[in-house]
């Protein structure tokens, strides 16, 4: 059987935990065995490092658990990822879109670099729109629990840079809130 190695192509079937201030767990994320994590190995950029050391030398159906600290996983929460937005920005056909923009939505938005990313509504007032745009787990610690589904020689194509964040195949390439989907992981801890 083939180990993982760097640049072997890996397919990675998990479970992910938020690590609650109580110490219990919270599922916040499953791969689907239909659409599982897809990496290549020591090339994917934004995988969570400790998540790769344990992963490193298995074997198709081998299994890893791994805990990993909030400024190894996600990030901690940076205080300029929150940001106060004018109201006329969210306006539909001249009004304000109430239904969709009030405190805790969870609002897809534009970089002015033409990035998508997911921003959480924290407060909104008569003039403006308080929007954190840190990833929702940021400042939490993380358990990655699953198996190997599959290790093999990565194909030409494969081998050109892949963007990832180590939880849920997301197009992004770093896991500072710039997620475009936020990586799968809607889940809150508390």
């Amino acid at each position: 059987m083939e180990k993982i190695q760097p640049g072997k192509y890996v397919e990675l079937g998990y479970d992910l935990y938020c690590m609650n201030a109580d110490g219990k767990e919270e599922l916040v994320h499953q791969t689907d065995v239909e659409d599982p994590e897809k990496i290549i190995f020591g090339v994917t950029r934004g995988v969570i490092a400790p998540l790769e050391k344990a992963i490193e030398g298995l074997e198709k159906g081998g299994s890893f658990d791994v805990t990993v600290k909030a400024a190894d996983a996600f990030g901690q929460i940076d205080p300029e990822q929150v940001a106060t937005l004018e109201r006329d920005i969210f306006m539909v056909d001249g009004k304000f879109d109430a239904d969709v923009i009030k405190p805790g939505a969870i609002v897809p938005m534009m970089t002015a670099d033409g990035y998508r990313i997911n921003g959480r509504v924290i407060d909104v007032t008569d003039t403006d729109v308080k929007m954190d745009f840190n990833h929702p787990l940021a400042g939490k610690d993380v358990r990655f629990k699953g198996k190997i589904l599959a290790v093999r020689d990565a194909t030409p194509e494969e081998l050109q840079p892949v963007h990832s964040c180590g939880c849920g195949s997301c197009g992004c390439d770093s896991h500072d809130g710039d997620c475009g989907d936020s990586c799968g992981c809607e889940g809150h801890c508390h």
